[in-house]
């Protein structure tokens, strides 16, 4: 497990859509199929920053607020909610122009499907994601959704309050752009490759003596940290069957540990299932509602599968978020370790749950 995270953090980044994205991808395939695997890199198109969409979306509102245009500022409003809902865009495929990829590889066969899932992108910074301002991340999301709500009734109205608002959505869309201009991808130690040693490891240990009955697949996605677009690919392939188990590990580093009951910035999807119920049972992890941010389960719970993360988390957020401090020097080894084993608890639970109830069905 070591081996693996050692392996990706020697890279400087694994910015979404770029050339260390790509030789990660490559570094882990060349690892699996070392393992004895055979894997295969599923390509997708997606943004290579989420800024360019907020941008403009922050243009529509403020624009929109700004020059009493109504139909604009609706055309923001929308684009805000669907965006942080992680609903489909019509206007989606102007900014997937990046190229990325899943690295997946299975083992096993049987009529039921268990992923095991993290991504391996890192993300760019920030200045939001500064530890003095980032616990604050939450209100001031719901503080910009209440007001590129009221950007409509500005437009509508006039005055002092539309020009007022229109310059608080330009300024956002002026920092927006010179975040896509000067800010650096972090190294990404705990997020996320701690989820994929974690996630891996979980896979080498079921592949070498796959349960009966069931598929597992491994799923390293690209592009998490520009709206789960790995996931979505994933997703929309038709490689999963709809009754598949997805267990997403994403970082996992250092802080307590904590599983998702479900997420989601506007739009909540609840997880429910076996997985949940199991990671419950597990002394010393805590649950949380998860509305800081997403994580690659936000395309398949809205989809209504069945998911669960696990995350470490400080004060609400994961340690080191999206900053610079997202370094080697930085993870808790034991906190990965300790994910390791909770994993394998909630696995052995669900699965031997499963195995009960499929032969006393048998036995009738």
């Amino acid at each position: 497990m070591r081996r693996i995270w050692e392996g990706l953090v020697a890279f400087e980044h694994r910015g979404t859509g770029t050339a260390q994205e790509r030789v990660a991808a490559s570094w882990l395939r060349a690892f699996l199929e070392a393992e004895g695997y055979a894997v295969r890199l599923q390509p997708f198109r997606a943004p290579a920053s989420w800024g360019p969409e907020v941008l403009a979306i922050s243009l529509a509102l403020g624009l929109g607020a700004a020059l009493d245009q109504v139909w604009l500022a609706v055309l923001g409003f929308y684009g805000f909610w669907a965006y942080f809902s992680g609903w489909p865009r019509p206007w989606q495929a102007l900014f997937a122009r990046a190229r990325s990829q899943n690295v997946l590889a299975e083992a096993g066969k049987g009529p039921r499907t268990l992923v095991l899932m993290a991504h391996y992108d890192t993300a760019k910074t920030y200045w939001t994601y500064d530890p003095k301002r980032v616990r604050g991340f939450r209100a001031t999301f719901l503080l910009n959704a209440a007001l590129a709500a009221l950007t409509v009734p500005a437009a509508r109205w006039g005055g002092l309050a539309g020009a007022a608002l229109g310059v608080y959505f330009l300024v956002q869309a002026g920092l927006l752009g010179w975040r896509e201009l000067t800010a650096p991808y972090v190294n990404g130690a705990n997020d996320n490759a701690t989820g994929v040693a974690v996630a891996t490891r979980l896979f080498l240990d079921l592949a070498h003596r796959p349960p009966a009955g069931w598929r597992v697949v491994l799923a390293l996605t690209g592009a998490e940290e520009t709206g789960a677009a790995g996931a979505e690919a994933l997703c929309r392939s038709g490689e999963l069957p709809h009754d598949a188990w997805i267990l997403n590990v994403d970082n996992v580093g250092a802080g307590g540990l904590y599983f998702a009951t479900g997420e989601g910035m506007l739009a909540y999807y609840p997880y429910r299932g076996p997985l949940v119920e199991a990671a419950a049972r597990i002394p010393g992890a805590r649950p949380v509602a998860y509305r800081l941010a997403y994580f690659d389960t936000l395309p398949c719970a809205r989809r209504g599968r069945t998911v669960l993360t696990l995350v470490r988390l400080e004060g609400g957020v994961p340690p080191n978020w999206h900053w610079p401090t997202d370094r080697p020097e930085a993870v808790d080894w034991a906190a990965v370790e300790e994910t390791l084993e909770a994993a394998r608890r909630i696995l052995d639970d669900v699965l031997a749950g499963f195995a009960q109830a499929a032969t006393a069905g048998s036995g009738r």
